[in-house]
């Protein structure tokens, strides 16, 4: 069986004015999360962000939102896992995606960062993309040209809607990745709901 996860970081900037963008929805998502499990975060200046200590499937998880800018997020996740001693497929990382129309969330394992800066510097620092992703669908605006000041605007109610939905229904298949069964936790999520 494969190895589980021990880390789950939530990619997004810091700051309230960044609070709801869809460039936050990776914190939205470790946010959620918590909330849920009654986990609270605290800051931890030697790893660079906020750290929140959750249980899920019966296993201790670590949550992660580095406090550096989402271009910078590589320092702050390679330091937790040098920290934890926590291997990088080991880790999942939550991130916004503009391939993904809002309400639609995937998981996969390795690949690009597809312009992501968040995952950009990850891997850069990692020297590889060996880690699972969840990918929270915001949708494309349409051009190229929009893309900065969409990623970095809020979701219409319509849109945050869907996007929390997707995140309600990735929480709900977490326990399973947690445990080691990706290719569950992807059928279920995957798979549009009826």
């Amino acid at each position: 069986m494969a190895a589980g996860l021990r880390l789950i970081v939530g990619l997004g900037n810091p700051g309230a004015e960044h609070l709801r963008t869809r460039h936050n929805a990776g914190f939205w998502f470790v946010d959620a999360l918590a909330s849920r499990l009654g986990g609270r975060f605290g800051l931890e200046s030697k790893l660079f962000g906020e750290t929140c200590k959750v249980d899920i499937a019966g296993q201790p998880v670590w949550l992660l939102k580095p406090a550096t800018f989402m271009n910078l997020s590589g320092k702050s996740v390679t330091a937790a896992l040098r920290y934890w001693k926590i291997e990088p497929e080991q880790m999942l990382v939550c991130h916004d995606e503009l391939d993904l129309d809002a309400g639609v969330a995937r998981i996969k394992f390795d690949g690009g960062h597809g312009g992501q800066n968040g995952l950009r510097d990850i891997s850069q620092l990692l020297g590889h993309g060996k880690y699972h992703r969840l990918r929270i669908g915001i949708g494309h605006p349409g051009h190229k040209d929009r893309v900065t000041s969409w990623v970095l605007g809020r979701p219409g109610s319509a849109d945050e809607a869907m996007i929390l939905r997707a995140i309600d229904d990735a929480q709900d298949v977490l326990p399973l990745a947690v445990t080691g069964d990706f290719n569950e936790a992807m059928k279920r999520l995957h798979t549009p709901r009826a």
